[in-house]
């Protein structure tokens, strides 16, 4: 600590001097700088400001007055036997890690990425983001009513990040340290530089430390009702048939304006079904109280029952701003028969989009073009800008055919037969060291080309799209066998890679950050249960994933994630299908939701969060 005499020159000369005084205090702040400029807030966010201020009434998406009460019925196709959504190990309701937990801030979708306090009350950050510490609220309280302290913060985290799901244990790799540093603060310290760190050590969820004592975590099931310090209460479980929700009405946030208009409803049932068509059933005859459809020519065609009619049901559609994602079949490159790019070229040919796009939805949906597409950080039409051409160029590595150009999705002219695609398909074969002999596609050592679809029973869109896919692959000699399991097996498969070829779904988010190293790291590659599922082994996106991490601005993660974006379909991995576009969601017409609604639309936060009954 430096102690200055009041009446030395010095002093004297900071008082009369102001710009001395800037000097001395820019001086003070190097030398002291983690101590005195470091400061609590109550938000934080990855590039910009947070839009709302310190005395927000609530979430601009949320209705402050929404009614409270009543019961919804939701149906979900598939089974569970987990009601552990945190680890590895059964299939658990995926809704349990929003509806039935909660973590330290809050994120509002309504940004790209800004988080506010939730269990927190304020988050302090290094001035590089090098660290971050969070106060813990006082009336923060578990459903036991005991208080939320440090001791379960800490817990969480290492056990989260070393035996808990793969999403949680890459930020425990990057935390150096985590301490208790006051009654209800927690510090953590990090290990590499990437800023995105500060807010995700903010979305972990927090569990109860004396809860899981003497009960195996990792290896747990549906015996186990969580003590949690989310608004929602597991009530009733009917094993891999309905979960049901209640309301917790002593629950501590219930004025935090975070949570002022949201989580409405008393009671949340899930019930599960075989199929959409079995689910779809249910909702015309009431049982379920919403019902999404994905398929634009089924919402034209088939929402046209008495409730529709009579204003029982409404349809109603939510636009968003965020990137398609990528949905599609995705091909098991771990697999010999897709390791060369030519080969999977030559099935993207062979899937005659136009054809089966009509016949699926009037053609009425338009295919996807890439990972980020629909947003500002999807890659551009034709050759790559200077920025994303420089970041390429940067990065040693020997790109695949279509990155620098602009990779373009083969188009059909809607004919069945797609005879000039199939043709190229032929000839890609054929460069891959494959030949047509007795009317089947063979290696040089004579080995028949054949490959297996996985799809889940009841998948009834993806059954219709493969059955006209694979009828095209014949005529290439190439068998095809569609190997229909119960959802258990479907996914435990998945999570496996037991497969060849498999239906696939990616949502990607408006602030990409360390999630993209489950979907794409070499490191997550060869992991049980990765979200890698094509296998990519890239050393060109291993270096991208690296500079998002340690991205300053939005222009710059904007340039990085158009060059990723590029690799990734350059690799042709997925053979793209079409997205939904705008959220269509019929409803009983008592179940309402705010005008304004998210930049992200229908999507976690939004439903059923901000939703009421009217009646």
């Amino acid at each position: 600590m430096i102690i200055l005499n009041p009446q030395s020159d010095l002093a004297m000369k900071i008082y009369k001097d102001k710009n001395f005084l800037s000097l001395f205090f820019v001086f003070y702040c190097f030398c002291f700088g983690n101590n005195l400029l470091a400061q609590p807030k109550y938000a934080i966010s990855m590039y910009d400001t947070p839009a709302l201020p310190q005395d927000f009434v609530s979430l601009p998406y949320a209705n402050p007055n929404a009614k409270k009460g009543g019961t919804l019925k939701i149906g979900v196709v598939g089974s569970f036997d987990s009601i552990n959504p945190h680890i590895v190990k059964g299939r658990s309701p995926w809704q349990l890690r929003f509806w039935n937990y909660e973590t330290l801030m809050g994120r509002s979708w309504d940004e790209p990425f800004t988080l506010y306090g939730l269990l927190a009350e304020s988050i302090e950050t290094g001035p590089n983001r090098e660290w971050v510490e969070f106060k813990l609220r006082q009336e923060a309280k578990f459903s036991d009513n005991s208080p939320v302290t440090v001791e379960d913060v800490i817990w969480s985290y290492q056990t989260l990040g070393t035996i808990g799901h793969w999403r949680y244990r890459g930020l425990w790799k990057k935390i150096k340290s985590i301490e208790q540093t006051g009654p209800r603060s927690v510090k953590i310290y990090f290990n590499e530089d990437n800023p995105e760190l500060a807010l995700l050590a903010g979305m972990r969820p927090i569990l109860k430390k004396s809860q899981w004592t003497e009960i195996d975590f990792e290896n747990s099931g549906i015996d186990v009702i969580p003590i949690s310090t989310a608004a929602y209460i597991i009530s009733e479980i009917n094993p891999g048939k309905s979960i049901t929700l209640e309301r917790n009405q002593d629950y501590w946030g219930n004025e935090l304006p975070f949570r002022k208009g949201t989580l409405n409803f008393d009671k949340i049932s899930i019930e599960y079904f075989g199929d959409s068509t079995v689910l779809f059933e249910a909702f015309k005859a009431g049982d379920i109280d919403i019902f999404r459809e994905g398929n634009a020519e089924k919402w034209e065609t088939q929402f046209n029952f008495p409730s529709v009619a009579n204003g029982k049901i409404t349809k109603s559609e939510i636009t968003h701003g965020r990137p398609t994602g990528m949905r599609g079949l995705v091909m098991n490159t771990r697999r010999d028969i897709f390791s060369d790019w030519r080969v999977r070229q030559a099935l993207i040919e062979a899937f005659n989009f136009e054809y089966i796009n009509e016949a699926q939805n009037a053609g009425r949906q338009q295919r996807i073009t890439s990972y980020f597409s629909n947003s500002i950080l999807g890659m551009r039409k034709g050759v790559a800008a200077k920025s994303v051409l420089e970041l390429l160029q940067n990065i040693n590595h020997d790109y695949l055919p279509g990155t620098f150009e602009g990779y373009k999705l083969p188009k059909s002219n809607g004919s069945e037969r797609n005879r000039a695609n199939m043709i190229k398909a032929l000839e890609n074969l054929n460069e891959a060291g494959f030949k047509v002999s007795e009317g089947k596609l063979r290696d040089d050592k004579n080995r028949q080309f054949k490959f297996s679809i996985l799809l889940r029973q009841g998948a009834k869109e993806y059954l219709s799209i493969v059955e006209m896919y694979s009828s095209a692959l014949r005529r290439l000699g190439i068998d095809v066998e569609i190997e229909l399991v119960d959802s258990s097996q479907y996914w435990e498969r998945i999570k496996k890679l037991e497969f060849d070829m498999v239906p696939y779904s990616r949502d990607l988010s408006l602030s990409p950050g360390n999630e993209q190293n489950l979907y794409w790291s070499s490191e997550y590659a060869d992991v049980e249960g990765t979200r890698n599922l094509m296998g990519v082994k890239s050393p060109a996106i291993d270096k991208l994933l690296d500079k998002i991490m340690k991205s300053k601005s939005i222009e710059e993660l904007q340039s990085i994630t158009r060059a990723m974006d590029r690799i990734l379909m350059a690799g042709r991995y997925v053979i793209p299908i079409y997205h939904n576009g705008p959220s269509r969601i019929a409803h009983k017409s008592e179940f309402k939701y705010p005008k304004n609604t998210p930049l992200y639309g229908d999507r976690i936060g939004f439903f059923p969060d901000v939703w009421w009954k009217a009646n």
